[in-house]
């Protein structure tokens, strides 16, 4: 179960909203017990101050030492202290805010308030979200300044005391819609004792998991108290809200997804998958590279780069046609080219060019399946053999107007060749205690990893085959165990 409280500096600070007895003194929360056994506890700082040990500096750095979550946090209050830690930051956005901001004919100034990075000025929509992703504050002070170009001058903290009547409106909006447990009785007397948010995107078409599995998931959170709500890719100002952060959405670097990790993470929330799992599995060039200092079992393989010369007879004097082409972040099975002689390697070489400075080129190992091995933190909890697409090379195949899949066959883990496991173990120790897919290829009794996907795809009546509900139960309970860890509780 976790909790809300909106600290304010004296309670008619608060008389222009409707009262509620989350709205508590600077005082009062300087003298709240700290009751570990209540959940979580996060704390809206809405103190008028923020300056260098002023009440509302204590207030973010006494809610720190806590253990409480608080919005801003010390980290933000110290960023904004000085211009040179975040005018670089906003330097960025820049261009963004001159497009939307009209040209006046003479210098001007303005001021403008940003409200859990929503504003009522519709053209700084865009940049208020930006700020308060970088800066995550209940209340942003923004002074912006015209003469040869639009330039921010100011960014600081303040209190809704200083917000006029209709962006009081906005804030009691925002607020609701940020944190709905300050008004929602029913969910803070709720007998979960952790939040937990799992990312999906409705828009995608080949997600990690289904509906169905995602049902799953929530039933087993359920089960174990932990209450699951699914957020979507525009609700990472929502993350403070949680504990834990499960992310089935297949995930990039240059992404959301990489974003909502690195933000969660900053959060102290426990995240799967994890900024560093995501920025190493999305790239096969690093992969590749990992896999060669630790000795990890693959396919032989070499990194190219664009402007190296004679490349086609350095590959040809150590990898076998066919050799199989990548970009470094393709996900199932797209950017990948089969080159069966030169003439193929070089157009599929100049093609992949196009799109990444490096690429990958691997000796192709034919099978009739890959094996699949899910991996969470560095044991195997589910096995599935992926069979290629009728008369194709890979497990997917996609077109212009569809994408089609080979069959599966979900075993036991105690079933799969002893070396399978030990290459898949192998694979995913230097890269994290994460939940991972890891693609091995079998030949005579020998595992080859291909690659480690970190967000490996859980689709109902297919990696669960074997285990049922019993997977989804082990992987919340790892979340679980995490969020215990966290808070400092003795895990169940």
């Amino acid at each position: 179960m976790s909790q809300t409280y909106i600290v304010v500096d004296q309670a008619k600070d608060w008389s222009a909203f409707l009262p509620s007895d989350r709205v508590i003194t600077f005082t009062q929360y300087l003298n709240l017990a700290n009751n570990k056994s209540q959940g979580r506890t996060r704390i809206i700082n809405l103190c008028k101050s923020s300056k260098y040990l002023s009440d509302g500096y204590y207030c973010s750095l006494l809610a720190e030492s806590r253990g409480h979550h608080v919005m801003p946090s010390v980290r933000v209050l110290n960023d904004l202290s000085k211009k040179d830690l975040y005018e670089l930051e906003i330097s960025q956005w820049l261009p963004l805010l001159a497009k939307k901001l009209a040209k006046p004919d003479a210098p001007m100034d303005m001021k403008l308030h940003c409200v859990f990075g929503r504003t009522i000025h519709p053209e700084m929509k865009e940049f208020a979200r930006k700020l308060f992703e970088s800066f995550p504050s209940p209340v942003l002070e923004v002074t912006l300044k015209f003469r040869k170009e639009w330039q921010v001058t100011a960014l600081q903290t303040t209190s809704q005391s200083k917000l006029n009547d209709e962006e009081e409106t906005l804030f009691a909006e925002s607020l609701e819609a940020f944190s709905n447990k300050v008004w929602s009785k029913g969910r803070i007397q709720r007998a979960a004792k952790f939040d937990m948010a799992i990312l999906l995107n409705p828009e995608e078409k080949l997600p990690p998991s289904d509906g169905q599995a995602i049902k799953k998931f929530i039933q087993a959170g359920k089960q174990l108290g932990i209450h699951v709500d699914t957020i979507g890719p525009k609700d990472i100002m929502r993350l403070p809200e949680y504990d834990g952060l499960f992310i089935r959405e297949t995930t990039n670097i240059d992404h959301h997804t990489y974003r909502f990790a690195k933000k969660a993470e900053g959060l102290g929330l426990v995240v799967m998958d994890d900024p560093q799992s995501i920025m190493r599995c999305t790239n096969k060039v690093y992969l590749a590279d990992l896999f060669n200092t630790h000795k990890v079992p693959c396919p032989k393989t070499r990194i190219v780069h664009k402007g190296e010369s004679n490349v086609e007879d350095a590959l040809e004097a150590v990898i076998s046609y066919p050799m199989v082409v990548k970009i470094p972040d393709g996900a199932f099975s797209k950017g990948v080219i089969k080159t069966e002689n030169r003439k193929a390697l070089t157009e599929s070489l100049n093609t992949l060019f196009k799109k990444s400075s490096l690429l990958l080129v691997q000796e192709y190992l034919y099978t009739e399946f890959d094996w699949r091995i899910g991996v969470l933190n560095n044991k195997p909890i589910f096995a599935c053999r992926y069979y290629m697409v009728k008369d194709h090379w890979q497990i997917y195949q996609h077109s212009d107007s569809a994408s089609e899949s080979g069959g599966f066959d979900t075993l036991p883990t105690f079933e799969v060749p002893r070396r399978v496991l030990q290459a898949a173990i192998a694979a995913t120790k230097p890269i994290g205690d994460g939940l991972y897919g890891v693609d091995v290829k079998e030949i005579n009794g020998r595992g080859y990893v291909i690659e480690v996907n970190d967000n490996p795809s859980i689709d109902r009546g297919v990696e669960d085959k074997y285990l049922g509900n019993e997977l989804y139960m082990h992987i919340m309970s790892e979340f679980l165990r995490r969020m215990q860890v966290k808070r400092g509780d003795t895990p169940t």
